[in-house]
């Protein structure tokens, strides 16, 4: 049965975007024709693919979301993280997700400590249960 108090969703950008997609794809192939008729090494070429897919991972691969009521959790190709509530101290909304930063002020280094989390079609939602578990709140344009 479903808890009512966990949110859960996944988000897949290539899947949703469709045009995007066929650009970064596009994109991606003359990058990769542009590496193999610079070099002429098929070692570097497969090392450039293997990179800008590494890179763009998270655009290419769907990433699962969960917001219960202690705990959020990240699942995202092999890995998966866990986060209390409490590690979090403020938030920012763009139009595309939500970051959670463990620091009360903006900081450099939250983008390494926080968690970017994407929305699907569920900005009001998300944006709701996080208010409702971190106080301070800040928008980004």
């Amino acid at each position: 049965m479903l808890d009512p108090s966990v949110l859960r969703w996944r988000s897949h950008p290539f899947m949703r975007k469709k045009r995007v997609s066929f650009l970064v794809i596009l994109c991606l192939v003359a990058v990769w024709v542009s590496v193999y008729l610079t070099t002429f090494s098929t070692l570097m070429t497969v090392v450039s693919v293997i990179i800008l897919l590494g890179a763009l991972g998270p655009f290419f691969l769907p990433t699962d979301y969960e917001l219960s009521s202690d705990k959020i959790k990240v699942k995202f190709f092999f890995s998966q993280k866990e986060k209390d509530w409490s590690f979090y101290r403020s938030f920012y909304v763009d139009k595309n997700g939500v970051l959670l930063s463990p620091f009360e002020k903006p900081s450099r280094l939250e983008n390494f400590r926080g968690i970017y989390i994407r929305f699907a079609q569920n900005k009001k939602q998300v944006v709701k249960f996080v208010s409702s578990k971190i106080e301070k709140q800040e928008v980004r344009k």
